[in-house]
């Protein structure tokens, strides 16, 4: 049993059971691209895991740090995030996709580390107002409506931070979300449509008068 420095397991914990062709029909062409580098890493080309690395070092940080809004937080899960599928790879089996499969990893320690933590997480401040006026006022209103969204979505229960996240910005289906997050098709539509309905109640009247 392998352990990461954030203390998660990794032996089996993210296996996709056992491959069939039929499973790896499920896959996309897309996601199907990624299994040339990993099978000439399992016949023991390990530079081949750089190929991968550098391909979604910076979705798997992007994510870790819009769970986390810490960006020392997610540049030290996005390192334990490919550090944990390095050492799992041989047991993914391909059920799904190489990048829901790394997701998955990223999402779990994120989780992990959350409950670990359990401290205040940082909103960036809305800018001052400045004294010469240079700013557009257009441009400040930009940036507490960019404030306002932050601060919702950091109010948002983990999961369903996790499945907005994972839908608008790393573009993944519901069928994908649901096997990132280890939840039905269903429960990752009611995660986004939930966390949608939170967006839109905590943002409405943002920028009405008084």
């Amino acid at each position: 049993m392998l352990q990461g420095r954030s203390g998660v397991t990794t032996d089996g914990a993210y296996g996709g059971g056992k491959r069939t062709r039929s499973r790896d029909a499920q896959v996309s062409p897309e996601g199907q691209s990624d299994f040339e580098p990993i099978d000439r890493f399992l016949a023991g080309d390990m530079s081949a895991f750089d190929a991968l690395v550098q391909k979604y070092q910076q979705d798997v940080y992007r994510l870790a740090y819009r769970i986390t809004l810490s960006a020392d937080d997610a540049k030290d899960l996005a390192q334990e995030t490919f550090l944990q599928a390095y050492r799992a790879l041989r047991g993914f089996h391909r059920r799904s996709s190489f990048y829901t499969w790394l997701y998955r990893i990223a999402v779990h320690l994120c989780f992990h580390h959350r409950k670990r933590s359990a401290r205040v997480e940082p909103v960036a401040e809305v800018p001052e107002f400045p004294a010469d006026s240079a700013q557009p006022l257009h441009d400040l209103l930009e940036a507490e409506q960019r404030q306002a969204v932050a601060t919702a979505i950091a109010a948002l229960p983990p999961q369903q931070r996790a499945a907005l996240t994972l839908r608008v910005h790393q573009n993944l289906s519901y069928r994908e979300i649901g096997a990132t997050l280890q939840c039905s098709e269903g429960a990752a539509r009611a995660n986004v449509f939930h966390a949608i309905q939170k967006l839109r109640a905590q943002l409405a009247g943002f920028g009405e008068d008084g």
